[in-house]
């Protein structure tokens, strides 16, 4: 069978297709269910994975994530997709441990790709410490993949999106800009090689690297966009989040694909539903609105940290940065400036 280009069977791809976020809250908003006390993150703050209490010291901390192809290499895909999907339990502050697969296998592809695809996820999880245990598989038109995640922490050592405080330094790990140069790379334009080694990364070691520091707060920055998972956090929170343009690293080529026009649809859907949440200068750019607001896949963690322990924590991990600082809750949420 002639092998088929994966990003030409789907529409969207990676943490771009996601449901925009206005929907998503539109859905679970004010549903109302029974929660045992044990329970002690859920989707209510819109956190990174649920976290529950084993009793004995420990929590148990579970997420799940799965997307459509944004490269047409099966293993570079697999573990792309594992490492986006794990990189929820080390925003939580936790250690994967085992996970299942989700699999959408369409009939056109011949099986030999979805061992590929296995591998490359086996491969990425198991850089991780963790192994893949099991699994579901369906019939569809689009190839997705994903894993659904469990992780292991210290109760008492557990992270949530919920506990920035004012005068923190905000810590993000990786560069922004992957959404925009995958739309590139999708029609041709680039080879986008340093955002797919990028996505291939582990949060694994961003987290380690805070072993022993103060972080009050940590979310992941994926499909809603900096401004997105800032708005989270800071809504959270209380605070408000302030970012530094000029603070903010991006991947190279990342500014032109926005400037010609290879913005993904995620882009407006984010801005869409965050329009009167976050504050950005009237003079900013299309560009960097771009920027701002496009998804990202398998990216950072952004860590809510004391100045002091920020700082330990930028020597220790040479890829982070700060792009800016919490402050007292004001009219927005988020304020970029």
């Amino acid at each position: 069978m002639e092998e088929v280009r994966l990003t030409s069977l789907v529409r969207s791809s990676g943490c771009n297709a996601k449901l925009p976020p206005g929907e998503l809250h539109k859905a679970l908003d004010d549903l109302e269910q029974r929660a045992p006390s044990q329970l002690l993150e859920g989707f209510e703050s819109s956190d990174d994975a649920l976290v529950y209490d084993l009793g004995d010291g420990r929590v148990l901390i579970e997420t799940v994530d799965f997307f459509p192809p944004m490269v047409d290499d099966p293993e570079i895909f697999g573990e792309i997709a594992a490492a986006n999907a794990i990189s929820d339990i080390y925003a939580m502050g936790g250690e994967p441990r085992i996970a299942m697969s989700l699999m959408c296998f369409p009939s056109c592809l011949d099986i030999s790709v979805m061992r590929r695809i296995m591998e490359g996820a086996i491969r990425k999880t198991g850089e991780a410490g963790a192994v893949i245990a099991g699994g579901h598989t369906l019939s569809d038109r689009e190839p997705k993949f994903g894993l659904a995640v469990t992780g292991f922490a210290r109760k008492d050592r557990i992270w949530s999106n919920s506990g920035a405080r004012e005068g923190d330094a905000v810590i993000l790990t990786k560069k922004l800009g992957v959404g925009l140069l995958m739309t590139a790379h999708k029609a041709g334009e680039t080879d986008a090689a340093e955002a797919i080694t990028q996505m291939r990364l582990l949060n694994k070691g961003a987290k380690e690297a805070a072993d022993g520091l103060c972080v009050h707060a940590a979310t992941d920055v994926t499909g809603f966009s900096l401004m997105g998972h800032s708005y989270e956090a800071a809504s959270a929170s209380g605070v408000t989040v302030r970012i530094d343009s000029s603070a903010l690293e991006f991947l190279g080529g990342a500014e032109d694909a926005a400037r010609y026009g290879f913005v993904p649809e995620g882009r407006y859907t984010n801005e869409d539903y965050l329009a009167d949440k976050v504050l950005i200068p009237s003079t900013a750019s299309i560009v960097f609105r771009d920027m701002l607001f496009s998804p990202e896949t398998s990216g950072g963690l952004l860590l809510f940290m004391p100045p002091e322990d920020a700082d330990q924590y930028l020597r220790r991990y040479g890829e982070a940065f700060c792009i800016g600082r919490v402050i007292a809750r004001q009219d927005r949420a988020v304020a970029v400036v």
